[in-house]
């Protein structure tokens, strides 16, 4: 089982990567893959949250 280090680490890289998809998704113009990543996008951002983690420098979409 993994610990709670592993667990926000994983998912700032995932937040992360979905942040980078969101910003060529918006780039192209690609609405539907936007709001589709934006849904994974709040999502991982709200269990970043629960652990305490500062968005502050990560968070670039601000959404």
């Amino acid at each position: 089982m993994p610990n709670a280090a592993e667990i926000i680490e994983r998912t700032v890289n995932a937040f992360q990567r979905i942040q980078a998809h969101m910003r060529n998704a918006k780039k192209e113009n690609a609405t539907e893959t936007y709001e589709g990543l934006k849904k994974d996008y709040k999502s991982l951002k709200a269990v970043l949250t629960s652990l305490d983690v500062n968005l502050t420098d990560i968070d670039e979409m601000k959404e």
